[in-house]
């Protein structure tokens, strides 16, 4: 395992997970509903952030390692999984909603492996598409944990949709990299 600054920040959002879902089990005598929302909103927000900057920083100060790369997307995933449990548990979430994307993560996270398996890595690189989904998840998240309106704007219903346009990209990237995946399948074998 190779330590570096990039790797240290993907730990940290690792470690961050149980914190903010932690706090909406702190009593009631040390924080009011609206305070556990605020603080989950706040952690998560922080952990999205360093996902920007361990990549970012993996490229600038030239730390890209395999470990890093295996590690960031594993630290997402736990990230969105354990969020949208808690928020179907505060039932902020609908449970499909959740259902799609958590299963739409493991489908594709194994789709990988078995693809990188048969040297066909680079037909189910990310995507655009992809990429659109993940920043729809990051944004509506801390939307959903904070609840409350914010400068007369719900955050509740500005989530409730970020999240469902989420679920659409979700199931539009999954047939996508499917399609990718069989594609290159299918070329790998025409050619022997």
């Amino acid at each position: 395992m190779h330590i570096n600054i990039p790797n240290i920040l993907t730990w940290g959002r690792i470690a961050l997970i149980p914190v903010f879902i932690g706090v909406f089990y702190l009593p009631d005598a040390w924080a009011n509903m609206a305070q556990k929302n605020l603080f989950a909103a706040v952690f998560f927000t922080a952990a999205a952030i360093t996902d920007w900057l361990d990549g970012y920083l993996a490229r600038v100060l030239k730390q890209t390692s395999a470990f890093g790369a295996f590690l960031d997307p594993v630290a997402d995933k736990l990230m969105v999984a354990a969020s949208l449990i808690m928020l179907v548990q505060l039932d902020r979430v609908d449970i499909l909603v959740s259902i799609i994307i958590i299963g739409r993560e493991i489908t594709i996270s194994a789709l990988r492996e078995w693809m990188a398996r048969e040297g066909q890595s680079a037909s189910v690189a990310v995507t655009y598409i992809g990429k659109l989904k993940t920043t729809a998840q990051m944004t509506a998240i801390p939307m959903l944990l904070f609840y409350a309106p914010l400068l007369g704007v719900s955050m509740y219903v500005v989530g409730s949709i970020l999240i469902y346009v989420a679920a659409a990209l979700t199931l539009w990237s999954m047939g996508y990299y499917f399609y990718r995946a069989t594609t290159g399948l299918a070329k790998n074998t025409d050619s022997t």
